[in-house]
C-alpha cells in the first residue's frame, strides 16, 4: 500500500458523502489533504497547494456542486486539468452526463476518471480507480462508455472491428489493462494481446505511435 500510496482532495457536498470518501481512503492507507464542498473551494484549495509546491495528485469532484448544481464541479475539474495536467481527476455523478463526460475526455485520457456514485459502494473498484487516475492512468464507468460508445457502433471508422474487438475496446476505455481484459473476458493474455493488435491495425494505428496507441484507440472509440 505505500507504494500506492497518494494524496487526494475531496470535492463534495455532501458532508456524509465527503467523509465517507475520507474515511475509507484514510483507512487504506492514501492521505486526504483537503476536503472541500464546493467548486470554488476546490479550485482556490488547489491553487493554494501549488503554491506550497504540495499539490495533490488527485482530485475527486462531484459533477453538480453549489451554488446552482448544475455542472460546476465538472467545469472546475475541467480547468485544473488544464492549469495542472499532473494532477489525476476523477468526477463522480450520479447518472450518465454525456456532456460533461465528453468535455472532461478531450484532449487526452491520461490521468482522467468518470464514475458513477453508486460504484463507490464497490470499494476496492473505487479505490483501485483513483490510484490509478492518480498515477496517469484511465478509469471509465462501463455505464459511461456504453452511452459514449452507443453513438458511434454505426460509424465507418469502427467498421471493421468485430463484436469481440469491439468488447475490448470497451474494456480499455474503462482504463484496463490487457490482463484486467483477458480476466473480465475469461480468454488467455495472448487472445487479448491478438484482439489489441487487430485494434491498432483497423484503426490505422501504426507501431511508430508507441504506447500512445492505446489513447489514440480509445479517443477514436469515443470522438467517432
Amino acid at each position: 500500500m505505500a507504494e500506492n500510496r497518494v494524496r487526494v482532495v475531496i470535492a463534495e457536498d455532501s458532508v456524509l458523502l465527503r467523509e465517507g470518501l475520507t474515511r475509507l481512503l484514510t483507512d487504506l492507507g492514501h492521505d486526504i489533504v483537503a476536503g472541500v464542498g464546493d467548486a470554488e473551494a476546490l479550485i482556490s484549495t488547489v491553487h493554494g497547494l501549488a503554491a506550497q509546491d504540495a499539490l495533490p495528485d488527485v482530485v475527486v469532484a462531484d459533477v453538480r456542486m453549489p451554488p446552482t448544481h448544475t455542472d460546476e464541479g465538472v467545469r472546475a475539474a475541467v480547468r485544473l486539468r488544464k492549469e495542472y495536467p499532473g494532477v489525476g481527476v476523477l468526477v463522480l455523478s450520479q447518472y450518465v452526463e454525456e456532456q460533461y463526460a465528453t468535455e472532461l475526455l478531450a484532449g487526452s485520457t491520461r490521468g482522467v476518471g468518470y464514475l458513477l456514485k453508486d460504484r463507490v459502494a464497490e470499494v476496492r473498484e473505487f479505490v483501485d480507480a483513483v490510484v490509478r487516475v492518480a498515477q496517469g492512468g484511465t478509469a471509465l464507468d462501463p455505464e459511461v462508455v456504453a452511452q459514449l460508445l452507443g453513438r458511434s457502433r454505426k460509424q465507418d471508422v469502427l467498421a471493421g472491428l468485430t463484436p469481440r474487438e469491439r468488447e475490448v475496446l470497451g474494456l480499455m476505455a474503462e482504463g484496463r489493462t490487457n490482463s484486467a481484459v483477458a480476466k473480465q473476458l475469461v480468454v488467455s493474455d495472448g487472445a487479448v494481446e491478438k484482439h489489441v493488435s487487430n485494434i491498432f491495425l483497423k484503426l490505422g494505428l501504426s507501431p511508430s505511435d508507441g504506447d500512445h496507441r492505446r489513447v489514440l484507440a480509445v479517443l477514436t472509440y469515443l470522438n467517432s
